[in-house]
């Protein structure tokens, strides 16, 4: 065994596992660390990898030989080669001084990997005064039934012809938020349904796909989702609409629970403070 667990658990300020993202804090063990060093040797998805949903193989990486694990901190970096590739360390440790250290390392393996990209990840509790960067949030089902909504929502497929064909350009407009590889992922047939919402016989907003699996620990997990509504139909409660009926999806599929990462202080982040989630922690970013 690489990591000792009696070091590493006091440093997990928030459940963010290098590669995997954020898992459920019921998840969090030393095992879920060790099988992201296995996975670097063979270069297989882990059985519980959300992004085996999109991909043949893993593109992000540990790399083990570079990991810094000490009785303070421990440094983890990943190298992914996509586009002009990056490395990112991740940084657990209370000090704020581990962040100088990953930034060293951060530049240091970038330039032996020549990638382009050096970025330190800093996970933080949810105690954090003014946070930035994503908050890790937390939907359990378990605490109370999720209704579906009063709303014009339905899966893409379940709408006239017309008003499916509109999905082409709503996704176009909506690509920065991943909504056109979302639509080449449904035209491969290869993800779950997409829930859509509708003004005037042209879709404007969406929220998928909708997919449940298995995580680390076997517990059913509710798949992250892609959510966008379109600039001129936001303010009219169709987020929160389209929302709910993605909890009301999961739940009536099994799901036991959701991860969400949102924004600080961004729509999604201020609609999933009020519907009442968990927060877990925070997680920054910062280039170097």
């Amino acid at each position: 065994m690489f990591f000792r667990w009696d070091w590493l658990m006091p440093q997990l300020t928030a459940p963010i596992v290098p590669t995997l993202g954020p898992v459920h804090p019921d998840a969090l063990s030393v095992s879920i660390f060790e099988d992201t060093l296995r996975a670097a040797d063979t270069g297989d998805f882990l059985p519980y990898d959300k992004d085996q949903r999109w991909n043949g193989e893993k593109d992000e990486k540990v790399l083990r030989e570079d990991v810094v694990h000490q009785p303070e901190h421990t440094l983890i970096p990943t190298l992914a080669r996509r586009g002009r590739g990056a490395v990112k360390v991740f940084a657990y440790g209370l000090r704020d001084s581990v962040i100088d250290e990953a930034a060293e390392l951060a530049a240091k393996l970038a330039s032996v990997h020549a990638v382009v990209g050096a970025r330190v990840v800093r996970p933080l509790g949810p105690e954090t005064t003014h946070p930035r960067g994503t908050r890790i949030q937390l939907k359990d089902f378990a605490t109370g039934s999720c209704p579906a909504p009063n709303g014009p929502v339905r899966p893409v497929t379940g709408w006239p012809a017309a008003v499916q064909n509109t999905f082409a350009p709503f996704a176009e407009t909506m690509a920065a938020d991943g909504l056109a590889f979302l639509r080449t992922q449904m035209q491969a047939g290869q993800c779950g349904p997409v829930l859509t919402t509708v003004i005037e016989e042209r879709i404007v907003g969406a929220i998928g796909p909708m997919e449940v699996r298995a995580d680390a620990i076997g517990r059913p997990q509710l798949m992250p989702q892609y959510f966008a509504v379109i600039p001129e139909a936001r303010g009219q409660g169709l987020g929160r609409i389209l929302w709910r009926a993605a909890m009301h999806w999961g739940q009536a599929h099994g799901a036991a629970y959701q991860l969400l990462q949102t924004e600080v202080d961004g729509p999604s982040d201020r609609l999933c403070q009020s519907e009442g989630l968990a927060s877990l922690g925070f997680s920054r970013i910062t280039n170097v």
